[in-house]
């Protein structure tokens, strides 16, 4: 990770294909663009891919989780239950459509605790949204026992963890929708990008519809289709969706050099006293974009990220403090600031997130190092990390 760090030939044949039609907007312009349809390209590479019978390519991340909720039916007043160790559009995307989101702890997969989304539950409740946090996913059988017994929907952030899987299945398949990132720092990037999969023929048309302002894409003159719907501009240019074609291609190349890069450095530090590592669902294999792992208390955890970073080995983080990953600086939530008037059943119904408990997830956090995994490493490079990385750790621990 991230997909970007192996640019080639493939991903500029994609782009100059495009640029050579001068038709950059995935829809219209049929005469001018020589048969050439990128998005439309990927969407079914991607739902192969994913074992889906539908995918929609849309601007970023941020927006597939948006469209998929919107998609699914999900507005004002309706709860959204997820993890507080996530990334904050997961809560922008929910509040976007006046929807309220309900953060709960996490586990020792660093992702949603089942026992904590049971006892959350609300009439009001209609969306789980497990977040699968640094490749890896939570215990999705569970997730899924709950839903069903709830009659709730099952909506899988799977921004982070393309190419991991659960039980044989592609992560994002297994819920009723699954959304992806294809921004410039995941695994594989579209430079700008996000996509929504699903099975559900009526999510699929209007994930397609409501990210064009509610065109209803019917029939080949733009200018005449009708509006069954509001919808908003969440499109993906076709450029963004070249770049994301190439790089689906080689997704399976990129994982193999992930898997091999974190086997490499895990290795290095597994038998240290003290050194445990996050859980991985039984049945789950993770994409190995991160390798997390515990250490025995906060202050060993953050001396070993200090001294990882004074030795130059960067990409570590340590979540507890983090301004964009985790519950505890996200003060924008908890004072429910926003440039736009957020609505007032929205205000009255937020929970007061300054007075939450969150200890079980700050257990968790406090003592949680991830290192990033990058494809690009030289062997030599790989070697020197893994060498330096053992080193560090056991001169803190010693």
């Amino acid at each position: 990770m991230p997909g970007f760090e192996l640019f080639g030939d493939l991903e500029r044949k994609e782009v100059n294909e495009v640029l050579d039609t001068g038709v950059l907007m995935r829809y219209g312009f049929d005469a001018m663009r020589k048969d050439r349809w990128k998005a439309r390209e990927m969407e079914a590479a991607l739902a192969d891919r994913m074992q889906t019978e539908h995918a929609q390519l849309v601007s970023s991340g941020t927006a597939a989780l948006t469209i998929a909720l919107a998609s699914a039916g999900v507005g004002a007043g309706d709860e959204v239950i997820m993890p507080c160790f996530t990334f904050v559009a997961s809560f922008e995307s929910i509040l976007a459509l006046g929807a309220i989101p309900v953060l709960v702890d996490i586990d020792d997969t660093l992702t949603l605790d089942p026992d904590a989304v049971e006892k959350a539950i609300t009439p009001n409740t209609k969306v789980i949204m497990p977040v699968h946090m640094c490749g890896s996913m939570a215990d999705l059988n569970a997730l899924r026992m709950i839903c069903d017994k709830h009659g709730l929907l099952l909506l899988e952030d799977a921004c982070q963890a393309i190419g991991g899987s659960y039980k044989g299945k592609p992560l994002g398949s297994i819920g009723d929708l699954g959304c992806f990132s294809f921004d410039y720092v995941k695994t594989i990037t579209c430079g700008e990008g996000g996509a929504i999969i699903t099975n559900n023929p009526e999510y699929k048309k209007n994930a397609d519809h409501y990210s064009d302002h509610g065109h209803d894409h019917i029939g080949k003159d733009r200018g005449a289709e009708t509006h069954p719907f509001l919808g908003y501009n969440f499109r993906i240019s076709e450029l963004n969706a070249a770049v994301g074609l190439a790089q689906l291609a080689r997704l399976d190349e990129f994982l193999a050099i992930q898997k091999r890069n974190y086997t490499k450095i895990r290795e290095a530090i597994t038998d240290i006293p003290g050194v445990t590592f996050r859980r991985v669902p039984e049945g789950g294999e993770e994409n190995y974009s991160f390798l997390s792992f515990f250490l025995e208390d906060f202050e060993t955890a953050k001396a070993v990220q200090k001294a990882l970073d004074e030795s130059g080995v960067d990409g570590c983080m340590h979540w507890l403090d983090n301004n964009w990953h985790y519950i505890k600086k996200w003060e924008h939530l908890k004072n429910k600031t926003s440039l736009g008037k957020l609505p007032q059943e929205v205000i009255e119904k937020l929970p007061d997130y300054h007075q939450a408990d969150f200890s079980a997830s700050d257990h968790w956090m406090g003592r949680t190092l991830s290192l990033l995994i990058k494809i690009g490493w030289s062997e030599e490079e790989l070697q020197s990390r893994a060498e330096k990385i053992r080193a560090v750790v056991q001169g803190v621990m010693a």
